[in-house]
């Protein structure tokens, strides 16, 4: 999935997953209305942000990616 695709599959209410269901893609808001997303392993809660500081390149490739 592209970072276009994660973003709209979050925006319809799906789950989207990296490599399998353990790590899951999370949206939410900063108290000033900006828009973050994070990737979070569901067994240790370590949480990374989807995309580098850059706001273009994902933290993982396309294909590992995946909607439920």
């Amino acid at each position: 999935m592209t970072l276009i695709e994660i973003k709209a599959a979050l925006a319809e209410g799906k789950r989207v997953f990296q490599h399998h269901k353990g790590y899951e893609v999370f949206t939410g808001f900063y108290d000033d209305g900006e828009q973050w997303w994070n990737i979070t392993c569901l067994q240790n809660d370590y949480t990374i942000g989807l995309t580098w500081l850059d706001g273009t390149t994902m933290n993982g490739k396309e294909e590992d990616f995946f909607t439920e």
